[in-house]
């Protein structure tokens, strides 16, 4: 690896009854967040999750994403580390890495902070705790490739995934483990629905419910007034819980920029097979982060 070449690293803030989870490493004989460095082409989110249960033997379930930290390491090399906001599921188990991590501690929030070694994860600490009680995830994804539509001589909204489509499928599908869905909703053409099928299929068989309310109509010029409409059906189911909704590219920035109350959509703009979390507390949309 030549000195110039980034490292990207992922991590959380793992919270239980009100505690969060630090590990002690003693290389370093620090106390930090649990992080580590992704694996390739590793998705931060996933890379996160993995090493989240690593170091402290707790699956982690993902609520939110906190702020990334970036600085230089000693070879001058710059380092990004992306973090998310989880909570412990289950009982858990022992610590795996056991060569990395030999100790871990429960703290509340004021203490992990003063315990913490680097000032950088304290910020991402307090960042984590001044959030108020989350009450509902959502990820929203832009349906996998299918072909070029000039090429399909069929109704369009048959158009199927291609081979191309599968796998961002099945990548989708890995990256909505941590998350844990418990509800999918589709637009209503094909492609929608097999981008989910994967999802479904990793989460037991998990019903896939069909809105004709995040379909892009066919005439681009009423996407934003559509989105509305598919803004207001995002509301209405959320209640609680965690959803993924697949929906279309002339949909979903508009749609976001509905939520958020903004009036440019083009930060939005996202790729096939691309998606955004999106986390509620109350009433209260967070900024969206890509995943």
């Amino acid at each position: 690896m030549s000195e110039t070449t980034a490292v990207r690293a992922a991590g959380g803030v793992l919270v239980r009854d009100g505690r969060v989870c630090l590990v002690h490493r003693p290389r370093y004989d620090d106390w930090a967040l649990p992080k580590g460095k992704l694996d390739n082409d590793e998705p931060p989110i996933l890379g996160a999750a993995r090493e989240v249960l690593e170091e402290t033997g707790q699956t982690p379930r993902v609520r939110a994403a906190l702020p990334a930290v970036s600085y230089t390491l000693p070879d001058g090399r710059p380092k990004t580390v992306d973090y998310w906001l989880m909570e412990a599921v289950g009982d858990g188990g022992p610590v795996q890495d056991t060569h990395e991590v030999d100790e871990i501690a429960w703290l509340p929030f004021d203490e992990a902070a003063a315990r913490l070694t680097y000032a950088d994860e304290r910020a991402v600490l307090e960042h984590a705790a001044s959030l108020p009680p989350i009450t509902s995830v959502f990820v929203l994804v832009r349906h996998a490739h299918a072909g070029e539509r000039k090429k399909w001589s069929g109704n369009d909204a048959l158009r199927p995934i291609d081979a191309q489509g599968q796998a961002e499928a099945e990548r989708f599908a890995a990256i909505c483990g941590p998350i844990g869905p418990e509800r999918l909703i589709t637009a209503t053409p094909l492609r929608c629905k097999q981008t989910l099928e994967p999802v479904s299929a990793a989460h037991g068989g998990l019903p896939i419910v069909v809105d004709g309310a995040f379909a892009e109509p066919a005439d681009a010029d009423e996407a934003p007034a559509k989105a509305k409409l598919a803004a207001q059906r995002l509301l209405d189911v959320r209640s609680g819980g965690r959803t993924v909704i697949c929906s279309q590219g002339k949909i979903i920035p508009h749609l976001l920029a509905t939520l958020l109350d903004e009036a440019d959509s083009e930060p939005y703009k996202t790729a096939k097979g691309d998606a955004w979390l999106l986390t509620w507390t109350g009433d209260r949309l967070l900024e969206p982060a890509r995943l």
